[in-house]
């Protein structure tokens, strides 16, 4: 890890722990892996990210948001890599290549009936991440190719960016099984973008639980564990108004799309100390050249001794 990451987890974490210890506990922990070898078994686009989020709250998950703001915080880092479909040589009609590591702190709780997240993320790009580095060792593990000098020459710079996002969902609950949760979604910073989409979950487990969105698949995975056991299918889709990405700027030849689509579907299963989360999700196109749409899986393994 870079030493200019390391700085700015140092001094997000110097501000935000002393706070936490003296008002906030530990209520809930959540993790996601994408990637696209899981999906449509290629290596491109929207290669890969992995989330860690930390839910602290100042009174125990009873499987309802609090309605204060700050009174539930999510502590969230996440790291990606988006690359071109061919990583050994540059594609003018291609993206480049981008890695981001995102460190932000977001606040969910309800207000008139309705679930609400609103935060702020530090996003850093570029070679000091660290992670071109790891994804190397990674593809030269596996013995596939490894990024050129030239696509690493031509990547997003090393750059800090501040972003913030919220969201607003509607639950309609039916019955203990069945959750419908239209939403809105305003992001402004690495990317800028407005979305508007709907989550349906059915089945017997997580329905009650804090409920997070990936950022690039838009796929639900659970901040807190109440313990019950079960399987739930989701299903959902969304589609956003994109006016500028950090990862597709104005001065590439690349033009992003104006209209973002995804649709995916998922099942969480839990039963006693082991469950999983797998779900694919359909990405359109984010820039005009694009070959195709994409197709990438979502992966999460819990296995609690």
């Amino acid at each position: 890890m870079s030493r200019l990451l390391s700085t700015v987890l140092a001094a997000l974490c110097c501000c935000v722990t002393p706070a936490m210890a003296q008002d906030y506990e530990s209520i809930g922990k959540g993790r996601l892996l994408t990637n696209d070898l899981i999906g449509d078994g290629h290596d491109r686009w929207r290669s890969g990210s992995y989330v860690v989020s930390r839910v602290y709250g100042k009174k125990d998950w009873q499987g309802a948001r609090p309605q204060a703001f700050g009174d539930l915080l999510e502590m969230r880092i996440r790291g990606e890599i988006i690359q071109p479909a061919k990583l050994t040589s540059v594609d003018p009609d291609d993206r480049r290549y981008a890695a981001a590591w995102t460190l932000g702190l977001h606040s969910h709780f309800e207000a008139y009936g309705a679930d609400v997240s609103l935060g702020g993320d530090l996003v850093l790009t570029g070679n000091n991440t660290g992670l071109p580095a790891l994804q190397s060792i990674i593809h030269k593990g596996l013995g596939v190719d490894e990024a050129s000098d030239s696509v690493l020459d031509a990547q997003i710079g090393d750059k800090l960016h501040v972003a913030a996002s919220g969201e607003v969902a509607q639950p309609f609950r039916f019955g203990n099984r069945h959750l419908i949760r239209p939403f809105a979604e305003a992001r402004a910073g690495e990317e800028t973008l407005v979305r508007v989409g709907v989550d349906y979950m059915f089945g017997t487990y997580g329905t009650q639980e804090l409920l997070l969105r990936d950022v690039s698949s838009g796929q639900l995975y659970l901040g807190t564990d109440s313990g019950e056991s079960g399987t739930t299918f989701v299903l959902g889709a969304d589609i956003a108004r994109v006016f500028e990405s950090i990862y597709l700027p104005d001065e590439d030849a690349v033009e992003l799309t104006d209209t973002r689509s995804r649709v995916r579907a998922g099942m969480h299963w839990q039963q006693g100390n082991a469950g999983f989360f797998y779900g694919l999700t359909y990405l359109g196109k984010e820039f005009e050249t694009q070959e195709e749409e994409q197709l990438i899986g979502s992966l999460r393994i819990n296995w609690e001794f």
